[in-house]
């Protein structure tokens, strides 16, 4: 497959659409993380479909004193990966022909969704999105764009963008990619030292120790639901004694999961220690999220969320996330009937 290089909408709309378009968007440098997700739209396009990935370093999405000018250009190395990865063409436009009359002065806001975490850490940052996101959507016609999961607050307002404003594509979210020593893909990675690399790793596994913590919750409330929550097993099992195995059922009977607030300190531990590393990890934030609405769940939630991460090592920003799911309530037991002699039984 050769890869078709187009640098106006113009010469990706001559081009005959046969079956679905698949977009992916990218500001370019692309690596692992985006041929995944390339990967995922040939197989949602299929071989009669097409799939189109866009290299567009947005300037709306940049704030003051970010790395816009830093930012890396690369595309005749994302050429190689884009044709490797399977996509058909890479639509590379320039700002002129993203923004013809210059800044937009119409732009797409993403209201209290984008001005949580990253949008209250970076001002103006979704509206930047959002903005080019609809302009690309509308450059590129497609039936189905994907986006990582990694970037999982921009995931959120692009869906909600497409549902309220009516956009007839469907968003599909593509899982993180990981390096093998835990740290999510990011083209920012390579501004980092071996020295802020090793801090860095903190951000997963922070990740990794609230979603260890949520797993050993959920498996204490799995337990607790097969053990009689009175003190009748734990006194039988005395009697016999076994009493190791009696404290032991007692307490998981008793047991209530920690919750949210649990996941939250195991995550906060690990990040409190790389503070103290040199160079030091300087947290942003740490939010454990409804991923529908991006606001903090509560003790006693249940249902998805995310767990999210933003700090910077250095001079690179770097984010993370993972997906967790937070199970059902244990159900109220039932009262104890009291026989007629008044005892309970």
């Amino acid at each position: 497959m050769t890869t078709v290089l187009l640098r106006t909408a113009d010469e990706l709309h001559a081009r005959v659409k046969h079956g679905r378009r698949a977009v992916v968007m990218t500001m370019g440098a692309l690596h692992e993380g985006h041929a995944t997700l390339i990967r995922a739209a040939r197989r949602i396009a299929g071989r009669d479909g097409e799939v189109v990935v866009t290299v567009f370093v947005n300037p709306l999405q940049f704030g003051e004193g970010e790395d816009l000018d830093r930012y890396p250009r690369t595309l005749d190395a994302d050429l190689k990966v884009a044709e490797q990865a399977g996509a058909d063409a890479v639509f590379a436009p320039t700002p002129d022909e993203v923004y013809p009359g210059g800044e937009p002065q119409v732009r797409i806001t993403a209201g209290p969704m984008g001005e949580r975490f990253e949008g209250a850490c970076r001002p103006g940052h979704f509206d930047g999105v959002l903005t080019v996101v609809a302009k690309l959507l509308h450059l590129t016609r497609p039936d189905a764009a994907l986006f990582g999961q990694k970037d999982a607050q921009q995931l959120a307002v692009i869906r909600r963008m497409v549902r309220d404003l009516n956009f007839g594509v469907e968003i599909v979210g593509v899982p993180t990619v990981r390096e093998d020593d835990g740290l999510a893909l990011s083209s920012r990675n390579r501004y980092l030292s071996i020295e802020e690399r090793r801090t860095a790793l903190a951000l997963s596994r922070a990740l990794f120790a609230g979603r260890d913590r949520l797993a050993a919750q959920e498996a204490l409330r799995a337990r607790a639901l097969e053990v009689p929550a009175t003190h009748a097993r734990a006194e039988a099992l005395s009697a016999i004694g076994e009493s190791r195995a009696a404290a032991d059922a007692h307490a998981v009977a008793k047991a209530a999961p920690g919750g949210p607030a649990a996941v939250r300190a195991a995550a906060r531990l690990v990040l409190d220690e790389a503070a103290r590393q040199e160079p030091p990890l300087d947290l942003d934030y740490l939010a454990l999220v409804d991923p529908s609405d991006f606001t903090e769940v509560p003790d006693g939630y249940t249902g998805e969320a995310v767990l999210a991460v933003a700090a910077r090592i250095g001079t690179t920003r770097l984010i993370d996330n993972i997906p967790l799911s937070f199970g059902a309530p244990e159900p109220e037991p039932e009262p104890e009937l009291a026989d007629p002699d008044g005892a309970s039984s």
